[in-house]
């Protein structure tokens, strides 16, 4: 057992959360136990994520997509629902957005760039003054063979836009619904851009920009950060941990 509030303290400074503009409330969203026996983490906040959580034994729950996101709204439907299971079970939710996005260790877009053994990377992705991704290099790479290491590592099918070249050197990753920084991409001269989710412009961009554009959902691209730190929290505190997937396609 460890205190809620020594998790969250660490992940807290371990994420920078106070140095990071954010619309979303990053850190404790909603107060539980305050003895943590269990910790489970998932992509977003929703009542199937809670009952799974509830029926693996755990006393806090961390998601890249929590319930507070910057704005006063009224605590009733499905919002009511969420927040009245999580109080009624005594259950710790936190979350963490955009400093789960760009942490170079444990983010989501840096175990993607990792994944594909990319080097020289850099920060990459401006998004309301910050960035949140990263750019690097691949040894020569093919575009195909780039799409199947991301589809194994996340576990789904990608959607390719392949209008840059065959052979892959520069590449960039935002993840999540990051396609409006095709743009930026172009700008970089990148051969490939990987996101999550796509939009209608998307393919237009790719097609005049001469750029490819590897997109593996909005969920399954933020899988990867999650797990990365499930596997610090484990570590640092030697408390049972567990990833829960509410598979989402989108």
């Amino acid at each position: 057992m460890v205190n809620c509030e020594d998790v969250i303290h660490f992940l807290d400074t371990y994420l920078n959360t106070a140095q990071i503009p954010d619309s979303s409330r990053n850190g404790l969203q909603v107060s539980g136990t305050q003895r943590v026996g269990k910790v489970v983490f998932g992509v977003s906040a929703s009542l199937e994520l809670f009952h799974q959580a509830k029926a693996a034994g755990a006393d806090l729950i961390v998601v890249h997509h929590g319930l507070l996101w910057g704005q006063e709204q009224p605590i009733t439907g499905i919002f009511r629902e969420r927040i009245a299971f999580l109080l009624k079970n005594n259950l710790n939710l936190a979350g963490y957005h955009l400093p789960l996005d760009m942490h170079p260790v444990v983010g989501h877009n840096a175990c993607l760039m990792r994944a594909m053994r990319a080097e020289r990377i850099e920060p990459f992705g401006e998004y309301h003054g910050s960035l949140i991704g990263f750019c690097g290099r691949l040894s020569s790479v093919e575009l195909d063979a780039a799409a199947a290491v991301l589809e194994a590592y996340c576990g789904t099918k990608a959607q390719v836009l392949a209008y840059g070249p065959k052979q892959i050197e520069k590449v960039g990753v935002v993840s999540g619904g990051a396609y409006s920084m095709i743009p930026q991409a172009i700008e970089k001269k990148l051969d490939l851009y990987v996101t999550g989710a796509l939009d209608e412009p998307a393919q237009e961009w790719c097609r005049e920009g001469k750029i490819n554009c590897i997109a593996l959902g909005h969920y399954n691209s933020e899988k990867p950060g999650v797990s990365a730190l499930m596997e610090l929290v484990a570590k640092r505190f030697g408390v049972p941990t567990e990833f829960i997937d509410v598979p989402n396609p989108l």
